[in-house]
């Protein structure tokens, strides 16, 4: 390994301490968060131990995947992005108009008497007291799928080709043959943990909720991540950093960061928020990274949509809440 991965992996491990220390600092007891689907309220020590289990469980998905894909070429994705210059120029640019939608998901979300339209539909995966209606959970997928990947996608294919926006597979089978593996391994973990949101729903509310859960995370979660994150800003910081790991580590930041108004967000005080920011980042910061990672390792920005995001967790456990929210 090269100076400078050692370098940004040593900074990501000091991070990652770094940021468990903090969240077990500002809230050794239960945080302010309303999470109605979870057994125990959230906390802290909570937190941060179901942090682990997750880097446990995907340093054992990584392994799965350097298995089946160590024969392959290197994707070389940083030879995609353009070059520096108009890499630096792009990736700033990219990333405000991510702080500008976060915004106005928040604004908008706000307005029409809805929680902020985030990355996630008040409810997923933790639940809400607050009641989402059909009206407000269609918004919030065409809001996302419409500014996170249809405009970017649109404004960026006018330059560069689908090979270099990473949405084309070099290897076909060698990619179906990853997704699978990474998916069953997945699913039975998502299921030993969440098997319970499907406990109670009839044939006939799985057979309309599951598809139906299905296409509304896809353009509400899945779509603008493979887009605006996977797509264009990983080969970018491929390319202005030099580093694989910097690139999986800053990702996996973006994903985090892009899930910051969630449903179950507080701002109402400094401590509030704080924890908020730092809940989002112990929950989504690993799994935005392997996603990060699945790309690099494979050049193909779709790979962790089928293999780590569609069907497990989402449509898994939240076809529980669509079925809820559409009154099936």
């Amino acid at each position: 390994m090269s100076r400078r991965e050692n370098a940004w992996l040593t900074a990501a491990v000091v991070g990652w301490i770094a940021l468990n220390g903090a969240v077990l600092l500002l809230a050794p007891g239960d945080a302010p968060f309303d999470w109605p689907a979870q057994h125990e309220p959230p906390s802290g020590p909570g937190q941060v131990i179901a942090a682990q289990a997750t880097l446990v469980e995907l340093v054992l998905l990584a392994a799965i995947g350097y298995a089946l894909t160590r024969g392959r070429p290197a994707p070389l994705i940083a030879e995609r992005a353009p070059t520096l210059p108009s890499a630096r120029r792009e990736t700033g640019l990219v990333l405000a108009y991510g702080v500008l939608a976060q915004l106005g998901g928040l604004l908008i979300g706000r307005g029409l008497g809805w929680n902020p339209i985030g990355f996630h539909l008040a409810g997923t995966l933790v639940g809400a007291t607050d009641p989402v209606g059909p009206a407000e959970a269609l918004g919030w997928a065409t809001y996302n799928v419409v500014v996170y990947a249809l405009v970017p996608l649109l404004w960026f294919r006018r330059r560069y080709t689908a090979h270099q926006m990473c949405l084309r597979s070099a290897d076909r089978r060698g990619d179906t043959i990853l997704i699978l593996a990474v998916l069953v391994v997945e699913s039975l973990a998502q299921w030993v943990v969440l098997g319970h949101a499907f406990a109670g729903l009839a044939p006939g509310q799985l057979a309309v909720g599951v598809p139906l859960t299905f296409l509304l995370y896809l353009a509400g979660t899945v779509l603008p991540t493979v887009i605006f994150v996977q797509s264009i800003l990983v080969p970018r910081y491929a390319r202005l950093t030099g580093s694989t790991t910097a690139t999986v580590v800053l990702g996996g930041l973006t994903y985090a960061a892009l899930h910051v108004f969630e449903g179950w967000g507080r701002f109402g005080s400094p401590r509030e928020a704080t924890l908020t920011i730092l809940f989002v980042l112990l929950i989504y910061t690993l799994p935005g990274a392997f996603k990060t990672w699945l790309t690099v390792r494979t050049g193909n920005a779709w790979v962790h949509a089928w293999a780590y995001h569609a069907l497990a967790p989402h449509t898994m456990h939240d076809t529980g809440l669509i079925v809820r929210i559409f009154r099936l």
